[in-house]
């Protein structure tokens, strides 16, 4: 069975919306795109090296895998194109978009379904980066097993959020920390299981 790793950018309130730039994803008039680039240095860079370099395929929602297409297939092998354009990656989209990145797949049905379905199969681990609103249907049906969070020490007030309002409760383990000479927390958290309430009060 393959372990599905959701990998993100957050801003200290939460925040995913397009991180790398202007434009990525302005729903809602989102004004700060680009928000974590001037926060963007070797450890941080070193980490996602990290995330990168066990065998691994994508996961990715449509705006996501259009994206990256507009960028991973013209990239250099310096710049880790190989592995990103090597891994087979699986959309979802409510349509039926032409894929033309190299070993795209679309996840026919419900995402759900379909990435409960790769999960039970043999292979590398699954990979999700960005893809905000795949990730809310992950997250509901309990299908993450590792969370990869870099948090920048940025705060905006308003965005798409990766644990947003309507998430089932659940507690998490942290599995391995560190932080960056610009700030960035760099955690990685596996699911512990149903919070369980205490008091420091006695009875």
């Amino acid at each position: 069975m393959r372990k599905l790793i959701v990998s993100t950018f957050l801003t200290l309130d939460g925040v995913m919306q397009a991180p790398g730039g202007p434009g990525e994803d302005d729903d809602h008039g989102f004004p700060y795109g680009g928000w974590m680039v001037n926060y963007w240095d070797e450890q941080v860079a070193g980490a996602m090296a990290e995330v990168m370099r066990p065998p691994f395929d994508l996961v990715l929602g449509r705006r996501t895998y259009d994206i990256f297409t507009s960028y991973w297939p013209h990239a250099s092998a310096e710049d880790g194109a190989g592995p990103m354009n090597d891994a087979t990656k699986y959309v979802a989209s409510r349509g039926r978009p032409t894929l033309e990145w190299r070993n795209s797949v679309l996840i026919e049905g419900d995402a759900a379904e379909g990435v409960l379905a790769l999960k039970q199969e043999d292979g590398p681990e699954l990979q999700v980066h960005g893809s905000g609103n795949l990730v809310q249907t992950l997250l509901r049906h309990h299908l993450v097993d590792r969370y990869h969070l870099l948090v920048f020490p940025v705060v905006l007030g308003a965005g798409k959020r990766l644990f947003a309002e309507g998430v089932v409760p659940g507690g998490l383990r942290l599995v391995h920390s560190a932080v960056s000479g610009t700030g960035v927390m760099i955690g990685t958290y596996e699911p512990a299981g149903e919070i369980i309430p205490g008091s420091f009060t006695s009875a």
